[in-house]
């Protein structure tokens, strides 16, 4: 799938605000949101989280097979295309602990493409007059 930059970038931070608001136990009681929690991480532990996701994201975000999105949508895939190239970047895991993987990573793709903002016409793309 042929995918900006920001909207790469956008999917791995959406992906990972996910993960970050299922290990804060703040985040999951209500005390605080995922963009609060998203704040108060240092610069360090944002890219330790960043660069955990990415080796297991990209690869499989650059595997989608490629399909039109029309303007103002985001792409969207099956469950099997998904799963499909999530289990062509699978390692040697076999059994249970494959099936696992597979699962948790089919619904991390599906919660990084929820993340990809609507995509936008490159030629209706208008300059603000204040610039």
């Amino acid at each position: 799938m042929r995918l900006t930059e920001h909207e790469l970038t956008a999917a791995l931070t959406g992906a990972a605000k996910g993960v970050l608001g299922a290990q804060d136990k703040d985040v999951r009681k209500g005390r605080r949101t995922v963009d609060d929690a998203w704040e108060d991480l240092g610069r360090y532990q944002r890219f330790v989280l960043l660069d955990g996701l990415g080796d297991q994201l990209l690869p499989v975000l650059v595997g989608l097979p490629d399909i039109e999105v029309p303007v103002g949508e985001r792409p969207s895939f099956t469950k099997e295309q998904i799963t499909a190239a999530v289990e062509e970047r699978m390692g040697e895991e076999r059994g249970l602990k494959r099936k696992a993987i597979i699962q948790a990573r089919v619904a991390l793709v599906n919660l990084a493409l929820e993340s990809i903002p609507p995509r936008q016409d490159p030629d209706a793309f208008i300059v603000p007059d204040h610039l």
